[in-house]
């Protein structure tokens, strides 16, 4: 067998990147995504397409952020990990969404397996296992339960010290993660910047109290380059027990569509049973499961 050839796409070798076959639907869920072909890479063995990888960034970045696409055919597990490893880009996350239910489908859950072997090759590994939501109008608008005022919140230090607070006791493994590399400063600080990245509106941000002004926690309605999102729903520690979150999830909600939201994607870890189930009573439908590995150093060898 000889040796896999790998190769970083341009415009006019781009089309490579579909001659390998898709049994995770993984075309499904990028339907709307924009991948640059400069930032996609094949292992070719004997001309045939083995494996493929593509990073994404924003629109304006220089440099990609992620992996959000790893295709890697059955025992083509080290040509995939060449592929990742030999890239001329750093990254820290590697996530694969999909299809639901795969634990229980056995071509799936081999499908998925492959690859999740081959990111472990390339050094990655598995941080969290995640349900991703997608709620439209047939889903049916939630009513707003009326407990908390939500107003917008202009000082970014307010939210700095909400973030701080929420993260002492969190359930989020990115979060956890942050706070065994740098602690809750760290780990506000991520969410801050992610927050700041996303082209939505500053003012779109808001802090959610009692009716006698005690604050409660935040959310943050917002717009990733895929369209509208629930970008944070966090409840302050000494709040928590009342189901808070879910009434900020419905504002959130309320919000998003009042702002001309025609469909809000959101997502939430599965270890995090309360969240899950506020998603589930306010209408969002589960539509892929996403799996999140983390580089325990930014892997490349380019």
């Amino acid at each position: 067998m000889t040796d896999p050839v790998i190769r970083t796409l341009d415009d006019s070798t781009a089309h490579l990147f579909d001659t390998l076959p898709d049994p995770l639907r993984m075309r499904e869920k990028h339907q709307r995504t924009r991948f640059r072909p400069d930032w996609q890479r094949v292992a070719l063995r004997d001309g045939r397409v083995v494996a493929r990888a593509a990073w994404w960034g924003a629109p304006e970045a220089t440099e990609p952020l992620l992996i959000n696409w790893f295709d890697v055919a059955e025992g083509e597990e080290e040509a995939g990990a060449e592929l990742l490893r030999g890239a001329p880009w750093q990254v820290e996350e590697l996530e694969l969404d999909l299809p639901t239910g795969w634990h229980d489908v056995p071509a799936l859950r081999t499908a998925a397996e492959t690859r999740f072997t081959a990111a472990r090759k390339a050094g990655f590994e598995l941080l969290v296992e995640r349900y991703n939501y997608r709620w439209t109008p047939e889903c049916g608008l939630p009513g707003r339960p009326g407990r908390l005022v939500f107003t917008p919140e202009p000082d970014d230090r307010v939210f700095f010290d909400a973030l701080r607070r929420i993260h002492s006791v969190t359930l989020d493994a990115h979060a956890r993660r942050a706070i065994e590399q740098g602690g809750v400063d760290q780990a506000a600080q991520e969410e801050m910047d992610f927050f700041h990245w996303m082209p939505s509106p500053r003012e779109w941000w808001q802090i959610a109290r009692t009716p006698d002004g005690e604050p409660v926690g935040i959310h943050i309605p917002g717009r990733n380059p895929a369209g509208p999102c629930v970008g944070f729903i966090g409840v302050l520690p000494e709040r928590r027990g009342h189901g808070y979150a879910y009434d900020l999830l419905v504002e959130c909600t309320h919000f998003l569509v009042e702002h001309g939201a025609e469909f809000i994607a959101a997502a939430t870890d599965q270890g995090n049973v309360p969240m899950a189930a506020h998603f589930a009573r306010a209408g969002y439908p589960v539509v892929r499961e996403r799996v999140n590995f983390w580089a325990a150093a930014a892997v490349s060898a380019g």
